[in-house]
C-alpha cells in the first residue's frame, strides 16, 4: 500500500492468490493464498459486522490517502522520509504492543532463528515497496503506484503458481491473461517498462509470500520489521543531522511534526485493519481492499493532475476487467465450499 499488511512497510497491506489481507508495516493488507491473517488467536467472525466492515473501510480509505501524507513532505528526500518512517513506526508500535501485553510473541520472533530470517527478508521487501511508493508519489507518479497495486493480487497468484505450485482455475488464468496484455499494452505504446507498479507489484507480492510462512500476528510482525531496520534508518538520521544536511529539527516545525506522525500515520490503519478482519469475511476484506489503489487513483488523476492518456485508459480498464473476473470467480468459489 509503497504504501500492504500486511500491513499494509505505500501502500497500499494485497491478495495472494486473491484471498484475505496479512497485515503490512502499516499497509493495506496482503492477501496470501487464501489463508486469514496470520496468528490471529481469534478467528474471523463467519458473518459481517457492522462495526466490522466500517474498521476496516476506514483501513483501507486511510491507507488510500497515503499520498496526500507524502505529498505534504515530498520536499524531504524519500530516503530520508523513509528513515523517518520506520524509527517512529517503531516507537508507536512498541506503545502499541505494551498496551495489549504482546512481548511474549515479539521475544518469540528474536529467539527463532528461522522467523527472525524470514522476518528479515519480509522487512528488505517491504522497505523497497515503501521507499519507491514514497519517491514515486513526491515525483509525480502516483497513478503508476495505483496501476502497482491493482495489479498486485494478479502477480500474487503468478507467485504462487512459481513458488508454491498452486494451480488456477481456467476463469483465474483468463484473469491474469487479460492483465498481462493490459500491461503490455501500456509497454508498447510507452516504449518503456512501467518499472514503478511492477516493482511496487513485485515487492508487495514478495513480501505477502514471506509473511504466509511466518507464525506472527500483523502488529507484532510490524515490531520486529521495524525493528530490524530501525539501525540502518537510526544510522542515516544521526549521519544527516550531524552534517547538517537532515530535515528534522533543521527550524522548520511543520516537517519535525509531519515526520514525527509517520508513525502514528502507519499504525492507525493497521489497528483499524486487525480490528475489522476479526469481524468480518475473508471475502469481504479481499473485496474492500481494492478501495485503496481507487483512492490513488482518483487523487492522481483529479487532485494532482497527473496526466492519463488513452494508453493508460486501455490499461486500467483492462486491470479492473480481469479484477473483475479474478474476484467474481473467487466468490463463486466460496460459496460453492
Amino acid at each position: 500500500m509503497g504504501e500492504p499488511p500486511m500491513s499494509t512497510l505505500g501502500e497500499p497491506p494485497v491478495a495472494v492468490m486473491g484471498e484475505p489481507p496479512v497485515a503490512v508495516m502499516g499497509e493495506p493488507p496482503v492477501a496470501v493464498m487464501g489463508e486469514p491473517p496470520v496468528a490471529e488467536k481469534n478467528p474471523p467472525q463467519p458473518g459481517d459486522s457492522g462495526w466490522g466492515v466500517a474498521c476496516s473501510v476506514g483501513a483501507y480509505v486511510l491507507w488510500g490517502l497515503f499520498p496526500l501524507y507524502f505529498k505534504a513532505v515530498a520536499a524531504v528526500p524519500a530516503l530520508e522520509v523513509l528513515a523517518h518512517r520506520i524509527v517512529w513506526s517503531l516507537l508507536v508500535v512498541a506503545l502499541v504492543i505494551a498496551l495489549r501485553r504482546r512481548w511474549r510473541q515479539v521475544a518469540v520472533a528474536f529467539r527463532s532463528r528461522w522467523l527472525l530470517a524470514t522476518l528479515a527478508l519480509s522487512a528488505i521487501a517491504i522497505a523497497v515497496n515503501w521507499g519507491i511508493f514514497i519517491w514515486a508519489v513526491a515525483a509525480g507518479r502516483l497513478l503508476e503506484c495505483s496501476l502497482g497495486y491493482f495489479i498486485t493480487p494478479l502477480v500474487n497468484v503468478l507467485l504462487g503458481i512459481v513458488v508454491l505450485g498452486e494451480r488456477l482455475r481456467r476463469v483465474q488464468w483468463l484473469a491474469v491473461a487479460v492483465a498481462a496484455a493490459s500491461v503490455a499494452h501500456l509497454m508498447a505504446v510507452l516504449g518503456h517498462v512501467p518499472w514503478v507498479a511492477l516493482t511496487l507489484a513485485a515487492s508487495f507480492g514478495s513480501y505477502g509470500l514471506l509473511r504466509k510462512t511466518a507464525p506472527i500476528d500483523p502488529v507484532g510482525g510490524l515490531f520486529v520489521e521495524a525493528a530490524l531496520l530501525t539501525p540502518a534508518a537510526l544510522g542515516l538520521l544521526v549521519y544527516l543531522a550531524t552534517g547538517g544536511a537532515g530535515a528534522f529539527g533543521s527550524g522548520d516545525l511543520r516537517i519535525d511534526v509531519l515526520l514525527a506522525l509517520a508513525g502514528p500515520v502507519t499504525a492507525l490503519p493497521l489497528i483499524l485493519f486487525v480490528a475489522g478482519a476479526r469481524r468480518i469475511r475473508m471475502a469481504t476484506v479481499g473485496l474492500l481492499q481494492y478501495i485503496t489503489p481507487t483512492g490513488h487513483f482518483l487523487l492522481a488523476v483529479w487532485v494532482y493532475g497527473e496526466p492519463f492518456s488513452r494508453a493508460s485508459l486501455i490499461t486500467f480498464v483492462g486491470i479492473w476487467a480481469a479484477l473483475a473476473l479474478y474476484s467474481a470467480d473467487m466468490l463463486r468459489a466460496g460459496r460453492g465450499r
